[in-house]
């Protein structure tokens, strides 16, 4: 093998590392917005834990986080707005990558 394949393997395993943190970062994200939500919508336990995993869910419909955020503004009825909910999952993200980036 030669340095410049060794190079460019290295690339690729870097980049599925980063990827697989970018994944769980959004996934663990998902799941702290479903369980605020669920705190909003005054679920007990249980249903805060199987109403999240719904949220998850949600973000296998379309690319990006759109499809999270539409079903959050939708089961809140207008107890939280679109905006609101973006906010909200903009600082639930920064948490969970720390997270990530601490358990690593």
């Amino acid at each position: 093998m030669t340095t410049f394949d060794d190079r460019e393997h290295a690339f690729e395993a870097k980049f599925a590392h980063d990827e697989e943190m970018v994944f769980k970062a959004e996934a663990r994200t998902n799941k702290k917005l479903g369980l605020w939500a669920a705190e909003l919508l005054g679920k007990s336990d249980d249903e805060a834990e199987e109403y999240a995993k719904t949220v998850i869910i949600a973000d296998f419909e379309e690319a990006g986080h759109e499809d999270v955020i539409r079903k959050v503004a939708a089961d809140l009825e207008g107890k939280a707005d679109a905006d609101t909910i973006r906010a909200k999952r903009a600082e639930l993200l920064a948490i969970s990558k720390e997270e990530i980036m601490n358990e690593v």
